[in-house]
């Protein structure tokens, strides 16, 4: 079993759950790793016992480059949640990640939600935030939980080249 206690609430992963509970101790190793079906050969996210395309329940973990392009976003600014109210605004991205884009058809990506953070892995604030849009390049970084536990959250992609204006909704 996982636990840890992430913004002041309790977290917990059961042994049950051997497909979460690998995907997030990989997190806390810093490597990103998807299931990849035998049969279908593709990625698949969230975790799960089968596959979705073929239902095989054979699979292997296989690092995967955590970069991707936001695909949309929430940005939030009244948090229902207690133990987010302290990092209001705080974003909330969904990120198609570059790798198995457009297949199994050319709608379809895999799609990693997590929070917008710094470099630094703290909640990226106001002015950071203001930057990021559909289109912007980010890439995954990793928060501890506890030991062998950590979530995956986005940062700006330095490296990569940005869109001139990312989208954004009006204000």
């Amino acid at each position: 079993m996982l636990q840890g206690d992430y913004l002041g609430m309790r977290l917990t992963i059961e042994d049950v759950d051997k497909e979460n509970l690998a995907f997030f101790q990989h997190c806390a190793q810093g490597d990103f790793r998807l299931q990849k079906g035998k049969k279908s050969g593709l990625f698949r996210y969230p975790p799960t016992t089968a596959c979705p395309w073929t239902r095989d329940r054979e699979y292997e973990w296989v690092s995967v480059e955590g970069k991707g392009t936001v695909h949309s976003y929430a940005e939030v600014h009244h948090a229902i949640q207690p133990a987010f109210r302290a990092h209001v605004p705080y974003m909330i991205l969904l990120i198609d990640l570059d790798t198995q884009k457009g297949q199994p058809s050319e709608h379809e990506a895999l799609r990693v939600v997590g929070n917008l953070l710094t470099a630094a892995g703290d909640f990226a604030p106001p002015e950071m935030i203001k930057t990021v849009g559909i289109g912007t390049r980010v890439r995954m970084v990793f928060k501890t939980v506890s030991d062998g536990f950590a979530l995956p959250h986005w940062t700006i992609d330095e490296a990569a080249e940005q869109p001139a204006n990312p989208w954004r909704y009006p204000e």
